[in-house]
């Protein structure tokens, strides 16, 4: 190499040590201009970050709670302290342990409390169970088929036959309560050959 060549290369590292260096005074200025917003910055996503870790473990042990009171309940229905629990941690499946519980008893005022609850499901199975522990056609939006087939039923009961018939031409051949409908349809048509 010629010292030509030797101070063109010299030329050119220092030209790049100078734009490296360019850059740095760059980044520190940027920086004392936005130290505040930057360090804001860092701080809300180490705080964010940190929240939703706490907010985890928070939600884990009160499902944690929930879980090993609904398991004393299991073995032991009768604790009142094991049912304070689980409703203050987990009042959705307090609910739907009183539900249970409820329709397995056949209590009305269990299943009246739950009737008035926030979720649809519970409130129409309940709503539904009541009224067939009071002896009367059940009405449901999840049990369409079953209710239907005991409208028909009181329908039936009551003389109306056509209605009945009606009735029991909206259960579908998949339902479940299909084959008791033919049962029932046909019982309609032999009632009205009788007469």
């Amino acid at each position: 190499m010629s010292i030509k060549d030797e101070l063109n290369y010299v030329k050119d590292e220092l030209s790049s040590d100078e734009k490296l260096l360019e850059n740095a005074f760059k980044l520190e200025r940027i920086y004392k201009k936005h130290k505040i917003k930057i360090w804001a910055v860092g701080v809300l996503l180490i705080l964010g970050l940190g929240g939703k870790a706490l907010i985890s473990t928070y939600q884990e042990h009160k499902l944690s709670k929930a879980n090993e009171a609904l398991m004393t309940l299991i073995n032991k229905p009768d604790d009142k302290t094991a049912l304070s629990e689980l409703k203050s941690n987990n009042p959705k499946l307090y609910n739907l342990y009183i539900y249970s519980t409820s329709v397995d008893k056949k209590s009305i005022k269990g299943l009246e409390s739950i009737s008035k609850s926030s979720d649809e499901l519970l409130k129409d199975l309940s709503l539904y169970h009541i009224n067939v522990l009071k002896s009367k056609a059940g009405n449901s939006k999840y049990y369409s088929d079953l209710s239907t087939l005991e409208k028909a039923y009181e329908a039936l009961k009551s003389g109306k036959k056509n209605e009945a018939k009606t009735m029991l031409s909206m259960i579908g051949e998949n339902s479940p309560v299909a084959g008791v409908a033919q049962y029932m349809k046909h019982y309609t048509v032999t009632a009205n050959k009788d007469k």
